[in-house]
């Protein structure tokens, strides 16, 4: 398995698709894998190194339902509690009856954030919060879905909050990556004396987002009452990505990580260390399946989790969380495998899907 995927990520920096990569594979707590090659920062020419964090957009959503499962289990609320029974003022504008099992299969019906919303505002957490809080719902939570882009950070992290008195970024050490051994290479918000270790992102091109007159074409894009889920100002692109203010807030949409701690959570919820294999079964079958009402796609939502991920990973038996940015960690319920491949070039998935579809065919 080292070789195999050593040897494709050998050749795609070396052919220039790809600046810097980070590739993990554990099974049963055995790391089958771990790989790296390039540099983690091309004008510095800093080399990537197995413990280099990555800032990897929604990828990191799967560690947000991760430490959601782990206070499930622990009985600190249920899939079915009610948010606002937690946040009483989520349950404004026929909201009340939205549950935590809506805002992990992306049911809640509130994926927008006002269309203004800028960097500045997506760190700070009180301002997002009383925004979604305020919003109108786009569909009555539970009789659709649709992907909450940033919502979804700030839905479960509240609500982790409301339930423990503690940020999300403190529960996530202590529950998830404390236990596991995979402190200082997994966060929500990054310690400032970690900044330096992070890997630069970089564009290949400068990003393309539609004009104003185009965007209530795409759902993504569209504004429905003020609010949108893709607001301008606030993209995920390099920029965004390389922001101390952005890494150091909590915004559990998405996270820093590197390819082996994000591994390292999804093996350990094959293997029952974070859950039981009932909850393991509940969390990665599918909630919900149906037309997203924001990507405009067909989808099937497991809780906090893609079933099925991209052309290359569309197993049923794969659960797990790509990135905007060309970045996914993912376990496959039938051999038995997390993977995490992190990058630091926006791009596509087509190295996602070699890789991945890589390591699945040479399952042990």
């Amino acid at each position: 398995m080292q070789k195999i995927v050593q040897d494709i990520a050998d050749e795609l920096v070396a052919s220039g698709a790809e600046r810097g990569l980070q590739v993990a594979v554990y099974r049963r707590g055995e790391l089958l894998a771990d790989v790296v090659a390039g540099v983690a920062d091309a004008a510095t020419g800093r080399p990537f190194t197995s413990s280099t964090p990555v800032y990897a957009t929604s990828t990191g959503k799967g560690v947000t339902a991760a430490v959601v499962h782990v206070l499930a289990e622990r009985k600190v609320f249920s899939y079915d509690t009610p948010i606002a029974e937690l946040w009483p003022e989520f349950g404004a504008r026929g909201k009340e009856r939205a549950t935590i099992r809506h805002a992990l299969s992306h049911q809640a019906g509130v994926p927008g954030v006002p269309e203004a919303t800028t960097p500045e505002d997506l760190c700070d957490w009180d301002l997002m919060c009383a925004a979604i809080a305020d919003a109108e719902p786009w569909w009555e939570p539970g009789t659709r879905c649709g992907y909450h882009p940033q919502t979804f950070g700030y839905l479960l992290g509240e609500v982790v909050r409301r339930a423990t008195g503690k940020r999300i970024s403190q529960v996530l050490e202590e529950e998830v990556a404390g236990p596991l051994g995979v402190s200082g290479e997994l966060f929500f918000a990054v310690p400032e004396a970690e900044l330096d270790r992070l890997a630069r992102i970089e564009e290949v091109a400068p990003p393309v987002t539609p004009p104003p007159s185009l965007r209530n074409g795409i759902p993504f894009f569209r504004v429905v009452g003020g609010y949108t889920a893709a607001p301008m100002a606030a993209m995920p692109d390099a920029g965004f990505s390389n922001r101390r203010d952005v890494l150091t807030a909590e915004i559990p949409a998405g996270g820093t990580m590197t390819a082996r701690a994000v591994a390292r959570v999804y093996d350990a919820l094959l293997t029952g260390e974070l859950v039981p294999p009932a909850r393991l079964r509940e969390l990665s079958a599918p909630a919900v399946r149906g037309l997203d009402e924001v990507t405009g796609v067909e989808a099937a939502w497991g809780l906090g989790y893609a079933i099925g991920l991209t052309p290359g990973l569309a197993a049923p038996t794969v659960f797990g969380m790509p990135g905007s940015g060309g970045t996914v960690a993912f376990a496959d319920t039938e051999t038995g495998l997390a993977v995490g491949i992190l990058k630091n070039r926006i791009g596509d998935f087509a190295t996602v899907d070699r890789i991945g579809s890589a390591v699945l065919s040479a399952a042990p």
